[in-house]
């Protein structure tokens, strides 16, 4: 498929566009074409392929470009996608650049994760997007390394992620703000270790797991969360000898959790950085279980019972994408 841009489909002197659709081995030819462009970044190439493999690339005015004796200027990366993901896509495709464009392309601001979120009106886009990042870095490859090409997450991933749990991505945000201060994590560590957890245990008591971690107060000497709160804020400086990775920071928080939701395995308790070969820890699930009983007008009804903990450790959840302060959930 070709489409001419215009009427005589010149841009400004020898300059051309069309749209086609650039297949797996139009687009080899093109690569063939190329003698001058920048090394290529593996990273990149698998992000885009992934895009195409999911369905999600969209056409847009960036696509590839020829110069005037028909040599390669850009593009190399989305058609080595093409190839990876073995699927055909639709893109512009520009003929006669001037060779002397080379030096300037592809030298304005990257976008950010941060730049994306920020039509959606929500705040602390920063944190925000990064904890979105990690969440999905958790549920995806929660042992492989969250550092390096292999672990890139396209803006639009991040995105469709936030827009698909805006309200529960808002509250980590805001807890992981507050309980940072109060622990040895960083805000996006905290906000991610509370997403996690609060997703897999959202009958948990959640309300009186954040109040003993924000305060220390009336907590027996063994209970976790005075553990919890004493792991030294150091370890995860930069610069330091003992510094944490994200990675290690969550793995803390998670195992820190698990143990006050279930007693029994505080006395295995290890909160230090995950050891060679050990694995990310699972949240501890704790959910509603959905039971019919009979209600008042002798009719079905619908009745919730807790799974997972003793029963003074339930409560449902509520004033999700609160601040801190108003979120406030009905004890049973």
């Amino acid at each position: 498929m070709t489409i001419n841009m215009g009427t005589s489909g010149e841009l400004a002197g020898n300059l051309v566009s069309r749209i086609i659709e650039v297949t797996p081995e139009l687009a080899a030819t093109f690569l063939s074409r190329s003698t001058v462009n920048r090394r290529l970044d593996e990273g990149q190439v698998n992000s885009l392929a992934d895009t195409i493999l999911r369905g999600e690339w969209k056409l847009t005015h960036q696509g590839i470009a020829f110069d005037e004796a028909g040599e390669l200027l850009d593009g190399q990366h989305r058609l080595n996608a093409i190839i990876k993901a073995n699927i055909p896509v639709v893109m512009f495709v520009f003929d006669g650049l001037s060779r002397d464009v080379f030096p300037v392309l592809d030298t304005g601001k990257r976008r950010s994760a941060a730049d994306t979120l920020l039509s959606t009106g929500a705040k602390y886009l920063p944190l925000l997007s990064s904890t979105i990042r990690h969440v999905l870095l958790f549920k995806e490859i929660p042992n492989d390394r969250w550092t390096g090409v292999g672990a890139y997450v396209p803006n639009d991933r991040i995105l469709a992620a936030y827009n698909r749990d805006k309200n529960r991505y808002g509250e980590a945000v805001t807890i992981g703000r507050e309980l940072s201060k109060h622990l040895f994590a960083s805000q996006t560590a905290v906000a991610v270790g509370y997403f996690v957890t609060t997703e897999a245990a959202p009958a948990a008591e959640i309300d009186e797991w954040i109040s003993g971690l924000k305060s220390g107060a009336n907590l027996d000497p063994g209970d976790v969360r005075l553990a919890l709160r004493e792991v030294p804020k150091e370890t995860h400086k930069r610069g330091s000898r003992r510094r944490m990775g994200m990675r290690d920071q969550v793995a803390i928080y998670i195992k820190a959790w698990n143990a006050w939701v279930e007693p029994d395995r505080a006395s295995k308790l290890r909160l230090g950085r995950l050891r060679k070969k050990e694995e990310m820890p699972e949240p501890v699930e704790v959910k509603f279980e959905h039971q019919e009983g009979v209600g008042d007008s002798g009719g079905v009804a619908a009745d919730n019972h807790l799974t997972g903990l003793p029963q003074h450790h339930y409560l449902p959840t509520q004033g999700l994408g609160e601040p801190l302060d108003k979120i406030e959930r009905n004890r049973l």
